[in-house]
């Protein structure tokens, strides 16, 4: 069979898992005795090892299922979780990841695992046998009061571990009077089956072939989760006899002789426990106290019990099987392919609109405020398709502080707020990797040394706070943590020893500027060099990077009080919010997201300083730049305003003046790219087609500053 067809649901299914071990694992270290955490950890390694096992991958199957092993001793308190374990199970969650990403390349995940395996069998064959799996099925299989094994003599009466409400004590007594036989089966597999849950479905299968099955412990869910030691029960309705039941078990590769009884349709009157009476010839019989073997029995229609003869009017007695599906996995490249049409409607309907103003015919406008509604709605379902939670990226970040904070020798909280704040796919992909820069550097060069904080009279813990938030239509993510905060005065002094600066730039800049010099390229104030940071390549991929995503950083910094970077990125970089304007006979559109403001001014009120050109605005300088000169408009014979139209641009603090020949106005555009062949163009962020047919450039705002 080619498992190669199951190879891309493999490698999603196991990333999942990957991330579930490392939270689970940072949450033991935390809670070493929490067996919840424990039992999570253990179905995640044990669903690996099946998984990986089925598709082939040996000695991914081979390393989990000697985790599998330590795990085991830990949930049954032959050892203890300490540091070193948890160390040793998140260098084989390190392992396995490096693993799958080779079976992502193409490869079988054949790494060096013997080192690992070594250690790990150490722990395993610490106070003896680990695996007790085969002994608790021979218990639960054993002669226990009240259960003999196997099928149920007759005259022996079982009372059920099984409670039943009113509705299933009601369906089996209807069943019963019509002529269906109900079975209580245990259903036991074998302890070294690799996928329990695959075993169980064709249990069921088999099973829902000859009948109805009306309840199941745990539940169905619970076991399609593999949440389940090696056995389960069920309760089937059918007209088949045991013995034909039985044969379509026993069928089964893996599965035991199943322990199957009749079950009466006697109750107990018990108010504190409902529990269903079994026996091997199907007689109507009771169980009045639960704690007893001696087999008591009352009549079915005594007086004062509760299970009196049901109406004629009762409903059928097998109930159809509904399950809802609440989510389905897309192809990203669908989802594409979907926007992108959705981008082609909106610049229809302008294209619409513009001829509906020409035209003026009513009836073109009142369908055309319907169409506008309705792909208004379609755009808002299509773009919140594509929004993921950003938890997706925030989740691997608790692993990699620790690990930092660990091998720095200091002790660090990482706080994430924000976590369900939904983003486009196309910006969570890209988002990671500046987040990453900015928690190495908050905890390498932000938070102080335990001793030197001590000194300082804060708390040896440092603290670092990651969180996200909508704040219209974009999203304000930062990275704050409370360490010595940046000194103005030592980044003016390195950045004169890099010739950044020279002396008199140095004494004019401000503190505000003179911090966003670390976003260089090749600045840092680090003392000496480490495997970390120091080298001064990372702040600037920053920049550069959200810079590409349409975004802004800013920064706060206030000495021994920490450091704040706050990034803000745009909702979608598919389809925003633009301001058109003319320069000479061109459109161009500027993104909404950017501008201030909008004003216009006098030429006399436009001066120069060092030949910069610049107007005064409510008091303050603004720097202008005129875009005919930047982007090598050719000029027009054509009269032009008195007035000068001015666009206020920001970049995280600072702004800029666009001078234009006119607004236009503003417009919802799809951003198009400009290809490969022209991706390097300085000052254009992309295109766009507006509603005449015409492509309009967008202007790189970031570039501007």
């Amino acid at each position: 069979m080619d498992m190669n067809q199951y190879r891309g649901l493999f490698l999603e299914e196991v990333q999942e898992h990957l991330q579930k071990l490392n939270e689970a694992l940072l949450a033991l270290e935390g809670s070493p005795e929490n067996r919840a955490i424990l039992d999570e950890i253990f179905r995640s390694a044990h669903t690996l090892k099946g998984m990986s096992a089925t598709m082939g991958f040996n000695q991914v199957a081979e390393l989990t299922h000697n985790m599998e092993n330590v795990l085991h001793k830990l949930r049954s308190g032959e050892l203890l979780s300490n540091s070193g374990i948890v160390d040793l199970l998140f260098k084989c969650v390190d392992l396995l990841d490096n693993m799958i990403n080779d079976i992502a390349g193409g490869g079988e995940g054949n790494l060096g695992i013997d080192d690992l395996l070594s250690e790990l069998k150490i722990l395993n064959e610490q106070d003896g046998q680990v695996d007790k799996l085969s002994n608790d099925i021979e218990a639960k299989n054993s002669p226990s009061p009240g259960r003999p094994v196997g099928s149920a003599s007759p005259g022996k009466y079982i009372v059920t571990s099984i409670d039943f409400n009113e509705f299933e004590k009601n369906l089996i007594k209807q069943a019963i009077k019509q002529g269906f036989q109900c079975y209580h089966i245990i259903v036991s597999i074998d302890p070294r089956c690799v996928m329990k849950s695959a075993r169980a479905f064709m249990v069921f299968k088999n099973m829902e072939a000859i009948g109805e099955i009306i309840k199941s412990i745990p539940p169905v869910q619970e076991i399609e989760e593999e949440k389940f030691d090696t056995s389960f029960e069920v309760v089937l309705i059918s007209m088949e006899q045991q013995e034909t039941v039985r044969k379509g078990l026993v069928s089964l590769t893996e599965v035991a002789e199943p322990d199957i009884t009749v079950i009466s349709q006697a109750f107990s009157t018990n108010p504190q426990s409902d529990r269903v009476q079994c026996d091997a010839a199907g007689s109507e019989s009771l169980q009045h106290d639960k704690a007893s073997d001696t087999g008591d029995k009352h009549d079915l229609d005594a007086p004062g019990t509760h299970n009196s003869e049901l109406t004629k009017n009762e409903p059928a007695v097998i109930p159809a099987k509904t399950k809802s599906v609440q989510t389905v996995r897309v192809d990203t490249t669908k989802l594409d392919n979907l926007i992108n049409l959705v981008g082609e409607l909106v610049i229809n309907k302008t294209r619409l609109e513009q001829i509906s103003k020409q035209t003026q015919v009513p009836e073109l406008n009142e369908t055309l405020e319907l169409m506008d509604r309705i792909t208004t709605d379609l755009q808002n379902v299509v773009m919140n398709v594509r929004m993921v939670p950003i938890d997706i990226v925030f989740s691997r970040f608790p692993r990699m502080v620790r690990d930092l904070a660990k091998e720095l020798g200091k002790d660090i909280e990482l706080v994430i707020e924000g976590k369900d704040t939904e983003l486009d796919r196309t910006v969570i992909d890209e988002v990671g990797d500046p987040l990453v820069h900015l928690l190495r550097n908050a905890v390498d060069h932000g938070i102080e040394a335990p001793e030197l904080r001590a000194a300082a009279e804060k708390p040896e813990q440092g603290r670092v706070v990651l969180s996200a938030r909508h704040e219209g239509n974009n999203v304000v993510i930062e990275v704050e943590d409370d360490g010595k905060g940046l000194d103005p005065e030592i980044i003016k002094q390195k950045a004169l020893e890099k010739g950044i600066l020279d002396a008199e730039s140095a004494a004019q800049i401000s503190d505000t500027d003179a911090v966003r010099l670390v976003l260089r390229p090749g600045f840092s104030t680090a003392e000496k060099i480490t495997d970390i940071s120091g080298r001064g390549v990372g702040m600037d991929v920053v920049r550069n990077k959200i810079e590409a995503l349409s975004g802004s950083i800013n920064i706060e910094s206030f000495p021994n009080r920490g450091t704040k970077f706050k990034i803000q990125l745009p909702l979608t970089l598919a389809i925003i919010q633009a301001l058109l304007v003319m320069v000479e006979d061109e459109t161009y559109a500027i993104p909404l997201s950017f501008i201030a403001e909008t004003t216009s001014v006098l030429p006399e009120q436009v001066n120069k300083i060092q030949d910069q050109e610049i107007i005064l605005l409510r008091g303050d300088v603004l720097p202008l730049i005129r875009l005919t000169e930047v982007l090598q408009v050719q000029p027009s014979d054509m009269p032009k305003d008195e007035e000068i139209n001015i666009v206020v641009v920001k970049n995280g603090v600072k702004r800029l003046g666009l001078l234009v020949d006119a607004l236009i106005g503003q417009q919802e555009i799809v951003i198009k790219s400009l290809g490969s062949l022209l991706a390097n163009i300085p000052i254009v962020a992309g295109a766009t087609i507006l509603g005449d047919g015409q492509v309009s450039l967008i202007i790189d705002v970031a570039g501007l500053f």
